[in-house]
């Protein structure tokens, strides 16, 4: 699949999640296999304003060697701004721009961005115009099926993307309305691939490689992103590219998960320091514990945990549990 000058390798891409795909979450993502990765959202208002002084936005702005292909995200409303970022931004090391028209947080659509621009289609399309302008590299856009039930109106979003030079849409199947409850409606996708020809992504309930080819095969979609489902798991690419090989997938052990999570851990406090990196890096932990033995009792401990040295040995303790023969089960159990 080609987005403008750029051919992405065969598999799954890793979906942008605002606090979650940091360059710690890319390059691990990656490594497993994920074809392209999408940064965290970036305020192309608040970039312009700050001169690019904000320090959490240069932490967004990071890449680290073995990352692979990825998009720079910007949301915002006013086309003036969204243009002068990429221009800005243009050179900072990303592959792409992707504009976010789907991020359903209020902090975000109560201020006319992310999703909300799917109810003011003109102007959503002069941001696209706007930034395509402005750049020498590919503009994505990624959208969601619409504000709500009764405002369905992807195909029609999607074509002004494509009409004011997007060089490929991501659709996610869900409403703002919706958020990341219910159902993907796949069937969106599916509409907008019918109806324009640059390449479609498909997003939501893509949750290992079985589901990836059925998505692909019930929408037509050039290809996939994954999000939540990476969360705890960049295995899920892993799985993904065994799936469209026709080869069989061996899901992590406990320990690998653990190994994973410690390295994780190393990476965000690399990046952020080691306060900052320890309070990204709890949720982080908490999914990839997920299913694990003593996986409760370990999330409640790391969350009274307040120094990084503290959460290292929690995590070694906990791996060497990992190992422990599994207690019999009580009388009452049995």
């Amino acid at each position: 699949m080609r987005i403008g000058n750029i051919t992405l390798p065969a598999g799954a891409g890793l979906s942008p999640m605002a606090g979650v795909t940091d360059a710690a979450m890319r390059l691990l993502c990656a490594e497993m296999g994920a074809a392209w990765s999408v940064s965290e959202m970036l305020s192309a208002k608040g970039w312009v304003l700050a001169n690019g002084r904000n320090k959490n936005a240069q932490e967004l702005l990071l890449r680290l060697p073995g990352e692979g292909i990825a998009a720079l995200q910007l949301f915002g409303r006013e086309p003036d701004f969204i243009a002068e970022a990429a221009r800005r931004l243009e050179h900072a090391g990303f592959d792409f721009i992707d504009l976010n028209f789907g991020c359903p947080a209020p902090k975000i659509t109560g201020n006319g961005e992310g999703s909300a621009l799917m109810r003011e289609p003109k102007l959503l399309g002069e941001v696209v115009r706007a930034a395509v302008r402005a750049v020498n590299i590919p503009v994505t856009a990624k959208i969601r099926a619409g504000w709500d039930s009764s405002s369905i109106n992807a195909l029609e979003v999607a074509q002004i993307c494509e009409d004011n030079g997007a060089s490929a849409i991501a659709v996610h199947g869900r409403t703002r309305e919706q958020h990341y409850s219910g159902t993907a409606d796949w069937n969106i996708i599916a509409q907008v691939k019918r109806a324009v020809r640059v390449p479609v992504l498909g997003n939501g309930d893509v949750r290992c490689g079985r589901d990836a080819l059925h998505m692909l095969e019930e929408t037509g979609c050039d290809g996939v992103l994954v999000g939540r489902a990476a969360q705890g798991n960049p295995w899920i690419f892993r799985d993904i590219r065994a799936a469209m090989q026709g080869m069989p997938y061996q899901p992590p052990t406990p320990m690998e998960r653990v190994e994973m999570m410690m390295r994780h851990f190393d990476l965000e406090t690399q990046i952020h320091g080691e306060h900052r990196g320890m309070l990204e890096m709890r949720k982080h932990i908490a999914w990839y514990v997920h299913g694990l033995r003593g996986a409760a009792k370990f999330r409640d401990m790391i969350v009274a945990l307040d120094s990084p040295q503290a959460i290292q040995q929690a995590i070694t303790e906990f791996a060497q549990s990992q190992n422990d023969p599994a207690p019999s089960p009580s009388a009452e159990e049995r």
